[in-house]
């Protein structure tokens, strides 16, 4: 797992509630630096894909570690 600067627990959170959480975080850290998300809903997967096209930001990582989701995005 890559480094980051920021976690975010979004844990039992259901769809729009990690990525709005998510892009609160990143709108308060700088850029270039690096977010870790961990997400409980298996619908964040496709979400953090699609957040990521639209806002710029670049999705580094997406996978699984025991049973919940990890995302690490870089703020653009």
């Amino acid at each position: 797992m890559a480094n980051f600067d920021e976690e975010l627990d979004a844990s039992g959170l259901n769809c729009p509630l990690p990525i709005l959480r998510a892009k609160k975080a990143l709108a308060g850290m700088d850029s270039g630096k690096v977010l870790r998300i961990v997400a409980t809903d298996p619908g964040s997967v496709k979400d953090f894909e699609a957040f990521a096209k639209q806002t710029g930001n670049e999705l580094l990582e997406s996978g699984e570690e025991g049973g919940k989701f990890v995302f690490l995005i870089k703020k653009a």
